[in-house]
């Protein structure tokens, strides 16, 4: 038996006794012979290896052909039975298994005794409160000289680490299933860029297996045009490993490209080191196509310009036009600021393009703001920009004109419209070429070449203080009239002759010769929309023309061939119409356009209320309010 004694120093250490009894030869028991053993080290050494198994929720066993011969107290715990107790059956211990596994279990019992050899297996059981916990089972069998003698082996609680693990194995599915959802292409390499995971978007696109894939290399995919570009990102991601984007080519199943965005993520571990490249491929082949349609267009477009061309797109060669021409000539090299005045359709626009195409400018944008078309309240934005919440509806930030034309030119058409607040705000940028988004605090700096262009007689919107005499002279550095169409009527020829050619070919149409009363027509109209009137009446005579002869009805011509514009009309048609449109500035303080303007009033275009102005010599600005 095994007991503790007190020694000399009142320490208890733990010995064994083992006695016998001494008999005589007629079994009459003499004494008893003993001997105690100190085995307090190796009842330390069982108390230390118990703890080590509470704490590790490990139990070992012993078991045989016999059942089992040893279980240790942890394995007890394990599963929620006495410690004191004796060791199972092997009938109890199966009752102690979870039905579902039982079948399994015995099986595995008496394959090991069959066998003779080692196993790890892991089984539910049910312990008596009902709780259900995983054990792992892992024994190894024992030989001794005389051989064979059963198993030895351990049993570890292992719920924890499988309820993790299927957590785990159910989020790596459910992420599967989210990553076989989206449309991108999605990949995983390893550190060395070797293949691990693609997702079904993928497997689809290239048309293989998984396994096929990753036997795969970027060169079986990407077109043969990129493949160079492409090598030399991903040797400079092996030294560099930050996140980077490649737009390329990929071969789909069927051997056609498509363009896709390629964007690529490093994974490291808490030491820096790469573990994984995480990759997803966005398919942009329309937004492609879309470009290039539009660089396409854009070449075209410039193509149609330069031919037509004759002075930066600006026809004609009469001694009024030849004047202005010989002064854009001049002041396109400097980066003074032009004021371009005349009537409406005059082509302002073409002679400040003109001036920007001969300046050291011209590489750059060259941006063009009608005034005239934008609501009062919305210029300040439209020409500085705004920033994010700046006013209700803006949603994220926007560059203003003056910042889009950063270097180049910004063409301001109807100028003499801007508000006073706006007057303010251009003014100082062109005095120190710096302005604040609206909503922002930071100055922007901006070197930009302004052109200026009205219809407006500025000095007289001075007079009326409508318009700041500062801003007025910041604006006519440079000013440049460009004369109206009835004051340079020589080049009415060779402006139908340009229109004829350029229209005709777009509509399709052969036009040989111009019939000479429609030309002595039009040399003798007056013309109070100018260049633009005149190809807006070759366009619709050329839409309607069934023969080769160039004619246009006499009815098209708003008032008919005059010499003098101030001819136009009977007299008493021009003072009733003068009278009417005089009502109507008075009734929206002399404003002609907007939605309260003079032209909705009497429900004309802009233009044509403009021009009927000039022509009837109203003085709008005396009825600004």
């Amino acid at each position: 038996m095994n007991f503790r004694v007190r020694n000399a120093d009142g320490d208890y250490r733990w010995f064994l006794s083992r006695a016998e009894p001494l008999r005589a030869r007629d079994e009459t028991l003499l004494c008893w012979i003993g001997i105690n053993f100190d085995i307090d080290e190796r009842k330390q050494a069982e108390f230390y290896l118990a703890e080590v198994q509470r704490l590790a929720h490990t139990g070992s066993w012993t078991f045989s052909a016999d059942g089992f011969q040893h279980w240790s107290s942890e394995l007890f715990a394990i599963h929620g039975l006495d410690p004191r107790a004796n060791p199972p059956t092997v009938a109890d211990y199966i009752a102690l298994v979870h039905a579902g596994d039982r079948e399994f279990v015995a099986h595995q019992i008496r394959r090991m005794l069959a066998e003779r050899r080692g196993f790890d297996f892991t089984k539910r059981i049910v312990r008596p409160d009902g709780a259900i916990r995983h054990v792992r089972c892992v024994g190894m069998p024992t030989t001794r000289a005389e051989g064979f003698q059963g198993f030895v082996g351990t049993a570890v609680d292992v719920t924890e680490q499988e309820e993790l693990t299927r957590a785990l194995r159910k989020s790596e599915a459910e992420l599967q299933q989210m990553l076989d959802l989206v449309p991108q292409i999605v990949g995983v390499l390893g550190p060395g860029r070797g293949r691990l995971y693609a997702n079904r978007t993928a497997l689809e696109y290239y048309g293989v297996s998984l396994d096929e894939w990753r036997q795969r290399t970027f060169e079986n995919e990407v077109h043969p045009d990129d493949v160079d570009r492409v090598k030399a990102r991903i040797n400079r991601s092996l030294t560099s490993v930050v996140p980077y984007e490649l737009e390329m080519r990929l071969r789909n199943g069927e051997g056609a490209y498509r363009w896709f965005l390629v964007r690529y993520n490093p994974l490291c571990d808490d030491t820096g080191e790469l573990v994984r490249w995480y990759l997803a491929c966005t398919d942009i082949e329309e937004r492609k196509r879309a470009e290039e349609r539009l660089q396409q267009e854009n070449v075209a477009l410039r193509e149609e310009i330069d031919q037509a061309s004759m002075f930066e797109g600006i026809v004609g060669a009469s001694p009024a036009l030849t004047a202005v021409l010989s002064r854009v000539s001049k002041v396109s090299d400097s980066d003074s600021t032009v004021l371009l005045t005349g009537e409406t359709g005059t082509g302002k626009e073409l002679v400040a393009r003109a001036i920007h195409r001969r300046s050291r400018r011209a590489s750059k944008a060259f941006v063009a703001v009608n005034l005239a078309a934008i609501p009062q309240e919305l210029i300040p934005s439209e020409l500085l920009g705004h920033e994010k919440g700046a006013f209700t509806g803006a949603i994220q930030r926007r560059l203003g004109r003056f910042e889009l034309a950063d270097r180049g030119t910004i063409f301001l058409d109807e100028v003499g419209e801007l508000s006073p607040d706006t007057q303010v705000a251009l003014l100082r940028v062109l005095q120190e070429q710096e302005f604040d988004r609206v909503g922002g605090t930071q100055p922007i700096k901006v070197d930009v070449r302004v052109i200026a262009a009205t219809n407006r007689d500025l000095k007289a919107a001075v007079d009326d203080g409508t318009f700041r005499s500062d801003l007025f002279y910041r604006l006519n550095v440079f000013p440049l009239e460009i004369p109206p169409l009835r004051d340079r009527r020589e080049d009415i020829p060779l402006l139908l002759r340009y229109f004829i050619d350029r229209l005709a070919r777009r509509a399709g149409k052969t036009i040989r010769r111009v019939n000479k009363r429609t030309l002595n027509l039009l040399q003798s109209y007056p013309w109070p929309g100018n260049v633009r009137e005149l190809q807006n009446v070759v366009e619709r005579s050329i839409i309607v023309s069934e023969c080769d002869e160039f004619t246009v009805d006499e009815s098209w011509l708003s008032t008919g061939p005059a010499i003098d514009a101030a001819d136009t009309l009977s007299g008493a048609l021009s003072a009733r119409e003068k009278a009417m449109i005089e009502d109507a500035l008075r009734a929206s303080g002399g404003r002609v356009f907007g939605p309260s303007g003079a032209a909705t009033r009497l429900g004309m275009p802009r233009s044509t209320l403009e021009s009927r102005i000039r022509t009837l010599k109203i003085n709008k600005n005396r009825f600004r309010v």
